[in-house]
């Protein structure tokens, strides 16, 4: 839905979102929050807010890993290619606010990219490493239908060419990325029960 120029609690199914992502903080011992999803969450937990930008920001965008000890990031090069497809951003000068957060990977061209909490219990990723090879192709022709003039997604035709199949250029980076966050932070983390969670959490914060 296009809810990203619209503040958070004027989306018509945020009361119901945040009870949502509280459950899930509660109950679920790590949640992945991607795009919009990420900045909402970011802005509930941590009153980070999201920036509007002059133009979206769409393509496919190198980024650079910060923190290559982390366990996302393992068997990673040092730089991954990930799309972004957004119209709002959130700032590294804003995250760097909350001690409790850190970031893992950023890009000089799309900004932020990866953030996660120090417990590793919230990952946050403004990109999209999910899409398949068309999902920017289908949304370029979509506004371009309704009229919208937008720009040409940046890296994704070859020769920016939107009459030539854009190159698949993330999947690798995308398949390890959700691997290692379904082995190292939810299989090998999660208490077998929630007894056990609700004991961990109060080891947590004393």
């Amino acid at each position: 839905a296009p809810v990203e120029h619209l503040p958070f609690d004027q989306v018509d199914y945020w009361d119901e979102l945040v009870g949502i992502m509280t459950f899930a903080r509660e109950r679920v011992y790590s949640t992945l929050y991607l795009c919009w999803a990420a900045q909402a969450a970011l802005h509930h937990f941590y009153g980070v807010p999201k920036h509007v930008l002059p133009g979206k920001v769409s393509g496919i965008f190198c980024h650079e890993v910060l923190r290559p000890e982390c366990r996302l990031f393992r068997g990673f090069d040092d730089e991954f290619l990930a799309p972004h497809s957004r119209h709002t951003e959130v700032r590294t000068e804003d995250v760097l606010r909350h001690p409790e957060l850190r970031i893992l990977a950023e890009s000089a061209e799309a900004g932020l990219a990866v953030v996660e909490s120090r417990d590793q219990r919230q990952v946050f990723m403004t990109g999209h490493l999910e899409y398949d090879r068309g999902t920017l192709d289908a949304e370029y022709r979509r506004d371009l239908a309704r009229g919208d003039d937008p720009a040409i997604p940046r890296h994704y035709y070859p020769g920016d060419d939107p009459d030539v199949m854009p190159l698949m250029t993330w999947r690798a980076h995308a398949h390890l990325f959700y691997s290692n966050w379904l082995n190292y932070y939810v299989y090998q983390e999660t208490p077998f029960s929630l007894t056990a969670l609700a004991r961990d959490d109060g080891e947590r914060a004393s």
